[in-house]
């Protein structure tokens, strides 16, 4: 079988260009992050980021809203504009003769959006239905909520938005941010799929080559102290999320902090499912998962449950928490490495999860990260190492979000 082959370079404005070579794939995929993320929005104007993702692709280039979204249906382009902490992400996929002009395309989206101001009240009205839709379902409103708490701000403050602050947008505001922070130094384009750097790069150079300009903002490292607070709320459910501190994604323990979160919560025979659900029937759901800013990480834990339960389910989520330092079984370690390499194989076969994967390891890392090189750190790990990494970052210093009818001990 036919290796992918990944290569780079990094075009004279400061945007580096990934390219992993799938020769057994017909599709292309590309990743393009922006450093204009929710962490970037100006004081009391939370959802700046999202908004902005949102208008660029309303109209670009020579091309009215009506008239993008045809040619990308045109060219069979699969494609969506987010923001997320640190990053504006602009992402696509289509048949690999197409993605030239896919990313000619994308060029105008990033480098000139229209930003008309007829069409801001239909991207203000989808934030606030999003963040509406939020509001309505506590179970997601919880784990928003606790992000917020358990990072420093602004490194926790939701990349939806808050409603409080939809007010202070204006088409001027959301303006004045693309000119700000809309800039090339420390941008990533990730592309996978049957195409060459060779191919790709005369292209990027061409349509991404004259955006020029510099994102010199400068986010302060702060700290923050592990929280308790619950968050009224008339209903027979109560939801809990809880967070403690872990490594970041490029720390060199980042994977047995992954296979000890795993053990906790990689399937339906992981701890807290067995333990919390199946055994004592105390949630409907609950599960754990490792987060990770570029230099910490937390690891978030959720559990749903009726408000005549709470306090046993919260119990009893700390207690295998801190549980996990007594030991693990080859059994369970066994079993989150087959997961691991499962979705290893699933991620190879995709062009759009391995183009994502392609920026999200040079963002953090600054390198190339091979799935061979995974694979060999996932098949290196062992009980000891991972409880020698639960030992030295113990289940404790815990941030509890609870919303519900009343407030847990």
């Amino acid at each position: 079988m036919t290796q992918n082959v990944v290569n780079h370079a990094t075009l004279p404005n400061g945007l580096t260009v990934l390219v992993e070579t799938m020769p057994a794939v017909q599709s292309a995929a590309f990743a393009l992050l922006v450093s204009a993320g929710s962490v970037y929005d100006p004081p009391q104007q939370n959802g700046t980021a999202t908004a902005l993702a949102d208008w660029m692709a309303r109209g670009a280039g020579d091309r009215s809203s009506r008239e993008l979204l045809a040619e990308l249906d045109r060219l069979g382009i699969q494609g969506n504009e987010t923001a997320s902490t640190q990053h504006l992400v602009f992402r696509g996929s289509c048949l690999s003769v197409n993605l030239g002009a896919a990313l000619r395309v994308y060029s105008d989206i990033v480098l000139q959006p229209h930003l008309n101001e007829e069409e801001f009240e239909a991207v203000m009205s989808g934030v606030e239905l999003g963040l509406m839709a939020i509001e309505d379902e506590p179970r997601q409103k919880v784990m928003v909520e606790l992000l917020r708490r358990c990072y420093p701000h602004p490194w926790g403050q939701p990349s939806e938005g808050t409603l409080a602050d939809l007010e202070n947008l204006t088409p001027d505001s959301v303006r004045t941010h693309y000119q700000r922070v809309v800039k090339p130094n420390g941008a990533i384009l990730g592309i996978a799929g049957n195409v060459t750097l060779n191919d790709v790069l005369p292209v990027v150079s061409d349509v991404f080559g004259a955006w020029t300009g510099s994102n010199d903002l400068t986010i302060p490292a702060l700290t923050c102290s592990p929280v308790r607070e619950h968050l009224a709320l008339e209903s027979t459910q109560t939801q809990i999320g809880v967070a403690y501190p872990s490594v970041a994604y490029s720390d060199p323990e980042y994977y047995a902090a992954w296979a000890a979160v795993n053990v906790l919560s990689g399937g339906m025979s992981s701890r807290l499912f067995t333990e919390i659900r199946e055994k004592r029937g105390l949630c409907y759901s609950v599960y754990a998962t490792l987060n990770t800013l570029k230099d910490r990480g937390q690891v978030l834990c959720y559990a749903g449950t009726t408000a005549e339960r709470a306090q046993e389910t919260l119990d009893v989520l700390r207690a295998e928490l801190m549980r996990l330092g007594d030991g693990i079984g080859q059994d369970e370690l066994d079993r989150c490495k087959a997961r691991a390499k499962s979705s290893l194989i699933m991620a190879q076969e995709s062009s759009g999860s391995r183009s994502a994967s392609l920026a999200r390891n040079w963002y953090h890392l600054g390198r190339i990260v091979t799935l061979d090189e995974v694979r060999s750190k996932i098949d290196a790990l062992t009980v000891a190492t991972v409880l020698d990494y639960v030992h030295a970052h113990p289940a404790r210093d815990f941030s509890i979000l609870t919303i519900g009818p009343a407030a847990l001990q």
